[in-house]
């Protein structure tokens, strides 16, 4: 269903606008039919990581002995920083908050962002809103929609994780209040992200915008629990969102009053949204947008420089997460190998070709390292499409730049950053392990990724040339199942063959596994065959606007 479309049709049945909500539930409707994969994807896999991530727990510490050794070092400010207070680590329950609360809160936070601002300051910068409500909606239908629809995902994923946590025999109360607490984070961000996309003008500033007030909810709760007393929370936590929805302590006190509190800032902040909304003119933000200097520098003026400006917030974010993993996952390596069982079935899988456990839990903090510079390639050059989409690349295109040029330039700042990504994560990994490896030999143990993520990088060109609409989300769907072979393949029983014909998987896991250039050749040759089919596409096909 189009934009002109549903205006049609909703003129056919009136005139004009009634009220303020007039059209909702066609707006809502629209807004479904152009998200409901995005929404079926985002709430299938943070529910699915449930049962991946407690089956690997279960086979990593299957006896209480093991679960109280695993709590002991799950009380450290390193872990307390990265994944929130260990206050019921002894149970199977309080292993799994530590394990993946902290992931599935934040990456439905990040969902809540970007949707809304899809469907909210996107559409109005590029012109949809003003479409539908010269005769079709009301003035704040399209925007009540947006939130209900986003909103409903988070809902959506909370029960689907209750519901999980449910069947795999955990307690009832405490599985409620593990979804509920999720649910509350995504609505939280929800509320933040309605109010960015009144104050910014543009849909990568109210991103951005969303983003930063994300991370800096984050940190601010990772100070609260530095500051803990023993598990008890710092009065800290209370000034960040995260820090309530953590403080539900699902599978320990299961306290529902911070769920009401993150139910009364939903409201609170898409009431204010829409007040600031009725303030403003369409296609304005609150915020003025600020003057840039009346000449730029040479280099700014070059097709590389200006995709490093634009997406110079982007790779601040990725290149702290990077450091922030490096150094988390050196402070943690020794203390993992103390708790694991060398003979248990699950930690051998971590193990490889390695004559240690310490090589294997080495060789995966790798393998995430690698993981998280394929996901910033992947979204730094799905940023390409984005130009495509919003048609300024046919204003780009109208001067003297070439499509080999522009197209060259995203492609380079991937994949030059996520080299520098690799080896930053690598070395901090390295000289933060307690002696347990050198900084040198954990950053070129990062770097064998390279070619894995260049391949990603190979299947987005290819994609974009031949496949443009779908190209983003194909890419991110064997970026996915590539990770979930590589990270659990064992767990899943697949063969050694199966795991090895992987991107990810294919790489040797140094110090787990003896080195081999042989996978690393070939997965460079593919990545350059297909990099250049879909290069070679891209120069003679049609622009493709959304």
């Amino acid at each position: 269903m189009s934009t002109a479309t549903l205006a049609g049709r909703a003129i056919s049945g009136s005139s004009a606008s009634s009220g303020s909500l007039a059209g909702l539930g066609t707006a809502a409707g629209f807004i479904l039919r152009r998200n409901w994969l995005r929404l079926i994807i985002w709430a299938a896999v943070l529910a699915l990581m449930i049962p991946v991530v407690y089956d690997s727990q279960q086979r990593a510490f299957p006896t209480q002995a093991a679960r109280d050794a695993y709590s002991q070092i799950a009380n450290t400010p390193a872990v307390a920083a990265m994944t929130g207070l260990p206050y019921a680590a002894g149970s199977l329950g309080g292993i799994l908050v530590i394990k993946i609360w902290m992931t599935l809160a934040v990456a439905l936070g990040f969902a809540s962002i970007f949707l809304v601002t899809r469907n909210g300051r996107a559409d109005e910068e590029a012109g949809r809103t003003e479409l539908l409500r010269s005769a079709a909606l009301g003035r704040h239908a399209y925007s009540v929609a947006n939130y209900l629809v986003v909103g409903a995902l988070s809902v959506v994923s909370g029960l689907l994780i209750s519901l999980l946590c449910l069947s795999l025999g955990l307690p009832a109360n405490g599985s409620w209040v593990m979804g509920a607490s999720i649910a509350g984070t995504g609505l939280a961000f929800l509320a933040v992200s309605t109010i960015c996309g009144q104050l910014a003008t543009t849909s990568r500033g109210a991103n951005s915008l969303g983003v930063a007030v994300l991370a800096l909810f984050y940190f601010v709760r990772a100070g609260a629990d530095l500051q803990a007393s023993d598990t008890s929370p710092s009065a800290l936590s209370w000034f960040s969102p995260i820090g309530w929805a953590q403080n539900m302590r699902s599978f320990g006190e299961n306290n529902w009053l911070p769920g009401l509190a993150l139910l009364g800032l939903t409201v609170a902040g898409g009431a204010l949204a829409l007040r600031l909304e009725t303030r403003r003119d369409l296609g304005a933000g609150i915020l003025p947008e600020r003057r840039g200097p009346a000449t730029a520098t040479r280099f700014l003026a070059s097709p590389v420089g200006l995709v490093l400006r634009m997406q110079r917030g982007s790779l601040i974010g990725w290149f702290l997460g990077a450091l922030v993993a490096g150094l988390f996952f050196g402070g943690v390596a020794k203390a993992m190998t103390a708790v694991l069982d060398p003979n248990n079935q699950f930690a051998k899988s971590f193990m490889g070709t390695g004559h240690s456990m310490l090589d294997g839990i080495m060789g995966i903090f790798v393998l995430f390292n690698g993981l998280l510079a394929g996901a910033f390639g992947i979204q730094a050059l799905a940023a390409a499409r984005g130009e495509e989409e919003s048609g300024r690349l046919e204003l780009q295109l109208a001067g003297s730049l070439s499509r080999f040029r522009w197209l060259g330039a995203h492609l380079v700042v991937a994949a030059v950053g996520s080299a520098a990504m690799l080896l930053l994560g690598g070395y901090l990994t390295g000289v933060s392990s307690q002696g347990a490896a050198t900084g040198g030999a954990m950053a070129a143990a990062s770097l064998a990724y390279w070619p894995a993520v260049l391949l990603m990088l190979g299947v987005l060109l290819f994609c974009q040339g031949f496949l443009p609409r779908p190209s983003t989300a194909i890419t991110w769907a064997v970026y996915g199942l590539s990770l979930m072979a590589a990270m659990f393949g064992g767990l899943f029983s697949l063969s050694e063959v199966a795991i090895k014909a992987t991107p990810f998987g294919a790489v040797p896991r140094v110090p787990a596994e003896d080195f081999a250039v042989l996978p690393l050749v070939v997965l460079s040759g593919l990545a350059l065959a297909l990099a250049a089919a879909g290069i070679w596409r891209f120069r003679t096909r049609d622009l493709m606007p959304e």
